[in-house]
């Protein structure tokens, strides 16, 4: 039997957490026994809690043993077990939520010992502490000070004594989480606030609520937050502080966008939405030209996010400095060049000899055109020559199945951006070591990667860019190979020759066209077939087609919404009776909507893992073991266990974003076209063929 409290109506509990049956990123679920001077009396005297919330919505994740205070609207179930009667009273989103460490006795010291944030420390050493401690623990172990540790080494070991003082600064910001969650402020922007502000963080949201937009919270959060939460801060006021915080985040809005420096014209549509007031956007330019946060110049009236700035000058300096060095192709790069292309069966053109020959006598260069043109040839054989100089090759690519097909190109080995940062940093050990980076696909390179990458390499580390200034865009900001080659500052060869491929399918030329802004004369031409569909069955259809090679075709759409639908009901026709991927937490049974042999795609980075935001592969195992709840075979043949971590980013991949496509190779890739921003300002989405796509379906919803 269900009762649910009337509307309007708050109840309150406390408990203590005896179990977590659930927990993943969009949903936590913790039960416990009631805490004694909260007992609520039931027909059979028992009864348990049960909360459900959003993770973000929490102070801390919950662990057995802590207290929680809940408050808000409950429904009570009456569960019968043998001769008695059981209630469980369970809080969904409550109103209020508050964890504390347990404060004395035997439940401090059974939370201690079972906490696994208190590590090496069991029952004895627990209750050797309470009792040389007492009440005194929590002032002993809230600062790590040289009287606190003396005082515990008699009881503990050194180890004993850091992972107690480590275990506790978890809870010690409990006060401080429990106020920010009160005031509506997410758990994840509490942590980063947290590392930045310690123990004044409140204090700081007190002086000025808007310094959560730099944690991470939007304009419109902040404002509810302060009208709600009475800040002491008139939201309608013309205070200077909310002013530069909605004139920072509109110059956010704009860096969004993909953009490093932006105008008062085109912030100003962004301040009448946020202030909704000529006035207060007049009043906003005047305010905070003199932050940290972003630079006005007065010359130009264009401004410049700080970040963003410093960013551009570092790169700047050193791809300038490298550009200084030219005229270095001697007698010895000459017989390196001769070597390497004494090994191709074929000869090279015209241009494809001066990019090899660029590449040799400049410490930076490009080599730059669409697909088809020879760049790989060139390529390949510019590290053919290098490497016959003696130079240390590194290759790199911005996702891991490019990365992959780079190693095939060229021979050598290769990594993604992200594993090499990961490494230690590019710098030559004696005067005769030599280093040459490869970036191939930079189309793709945004300006923070491409400042992190020259913080890594030392100043003498030669560098080639590889790629299609045409191609899509960064999703971060700053377009670093396109005003490359904008510049003219930095020598570059554009290939520009269409190499056929083989079959004749059409696909680079028909690309070309669409990159300079020319319908084909034929719609369907080659391998391209073009399907006009209503905008309610343009899933249905990209659907329809998959079905016709399933092994060989991917489904790519510019929207997540798009991708969710073809994706739904491309499982349901080419996956339907797949067992599902099923797991058990706490003695509970979960499911995904995952099944046996379907396609997933990973949309979080767990370098550790060898995954990231994009990485593809095939649910090949349902088999629950431990804690691995099945297995992925990824699209570079290697393994990986799916446990929880994993779960939590694993997503159908039937069908993908244009930017999760970038770097794969399918020889068939059904398209679905319709209005949306990644087309009208991320580049047309017929620039992705590569080298093995055979077929290209267009599925087209006509305005």
């Amino acid at each position: 039997m269900n009762a649910q409290a009337p509307i309007g109506q708050l109840h309150q509990d406390q408990m203590r957490v005896t179990n977590i049956p659930y927990s993943s990123t969009n949903m936590v679920i913790f039960s416990g026994v009631p805490l004694a001077k909260n007992s609520y009396k039931t027909n059979s005297g028992k009864y348990y809690v049960t909360i459900k919330a959003d993770p973000d919505a929490i102070p801390v994740q919950p662990a057995l043993g802590q207290h929680w205070s809940v408050k808000g609207h409950r429904s009570i179930e009456e569960m019968e077990t043998g001769d008695f009667v059981m209630q469980q009273h369970t809080y969904e989103s409550p109103e209020h939520i508050e964890c504390s460490l347990p404060e004395t006795g035997e439940q401090l010291i059974r939370f201690i010992a079972r906490e696994s944030d208190f590590k090496g420390i069991g029952e004895s050493k627990a209750r050797a502490r309470w009792e040389l401690l007492g009440k005194n623990f929590h002032s002993t172990v809230r600062k790590d000070t040289p009287e606190s540790r003396e005082r515990l080494r008699s009881v503990l070991s050194e180890d004993s004594i850091n992972s107690l003082f480590e275990g506790y600064a978890k809870y010690k910001n409990l006060a401080y989480c429990n106020w920010m969650t009160d005031h509506k402020i997410p758990a994840s922007i509490q942590q980063r606030l947290l590392k930045h502000h310690g123990e004044e963080s409140i204090e700081a949201i007190k002086q000025n609520p808007y310094v959560l937009i730099g944690f991470g919270m939007s304009f419109e959060q902040v404002d509810l937050v302060v009208a709600i939460c009475d800040l002491k801060l008139e939201i309608t006021d013309c205070n200077s502080k909310r002013l530069s915080a909605a004139l920072e985040t509109a110059i956010r809005k704009e860096i969004e966008k993909g953009h490093t420096y932006t105008t008062q014209a085109s912030l100003r549509p962004h301040l009448t939405k946020l202030l909704q007031d000529k006035e207060l956007v007049a009043e906003a330019f005047k305010a905070g030209h003199d932050k940290a946060q972003y630079i006005l110049n007065p010359y130009t009236g264009t401004y410049h996010p700080t970040a963003q700035l410093l960013m551009e000058n570092v790169v700047a300096k050193r791809l300038k400095a490298l550009a200084s060095q030219n005229n270095l192709y001697d007698e010895y790069a000459n017989f390196a060049y001769m070597s390497a292309v004494d090994e191709l069966p074929y000869e090279l053109t015209k241009k494809q000899v001066e990019a090899v020959t660029t590449c040799l006598d400049n410490t930076v260069s490009c080599i730059t055109g669409g697909a088809g043109t020879g760049k790989t040839t060139v390529l390949r054989t510019a590290l053919r020559a290098y490497h016959q100089m003696g130079f240390e090759i590194h290759a790199v690519a911005l996702s891991g199945r490019a990365a992959m097909r780079l190693h095939e190109s060229i021979g050598f080995i290769t990594s993604t951006i992200a594993k090499l940062l990961r490494e230690e940093p590019i710098e030559p050990t004696s005067d005769q070591q030599k280093h040459l980076l490869i970036i191939d696909e930079s189309s793709m390179i945004d300006l923070p990667t491409m400042y992190r990458l020259v913080n890594h390499i030392h100043p003498s580390v030669r560098i080639i860019f590889t790629g299609d200034p045409d191609q899509l865009p960064p999703i971060g900001c700053g377009k670093v190979l396109a005003d490359i080659v904008l510049s003219k500052a930095i020598a570059n060869t554009m290939l520009d020759i269409v190499k056929r491929q083989e079959g004749s399918t059409g696909i680079p030329e028909y690309s070309k066209l669409i990159n300079q802004g020319i319908v084909p004369e034929k719609l369907s031409t080659g391998a391209i077939h073009f399907h006009e569909t209503t905008k309610s069955d343009i899933a249905q259809v990209c659907c329809d087609l998959y079905q016709q090679s399933p092994e060989n075709s991917r489904v790519m759409a510019p929207t997540k919404a798009l991708v969710a639908d073809i994706n739904k009901l491309t499982q349901e026709a080419v996956n339907p009776n797949g067992n599902r991927l099923e797991f058990e937490m706490h003695d509970e049974r979960f499911f995904q909507n995952l099944r046996l042999n379907d396609a997933i795609l990973f949309t979080q980075n767990h370098y550790d893992k060898g995954i990231q935001n994009g990485s593809l592969g095939t649910l090949t195992s349902v088999k629950s073991s431990g804690e691995s709840y099945g297995e992925v075979t990824l699209d570079t043949g290697d393994k990986l266990e799916v446990t929880q971590s994993v779960l939590d980013c694993m997503e159908l991949g039937y069908a993908i974003t244009l930017h999760n496509a970038q770097g794969s190779q399918l020889p068939r890739i059904i398209i679905a076209l319709k209005k949306a921003k990644s087309l009208t300002e991320r580049g047309c989405i017929l620039q992705l063929p590569e080298p093995r796509l055979k077929f290209i379906s267009l599925v087209v919803w006509m305005i």
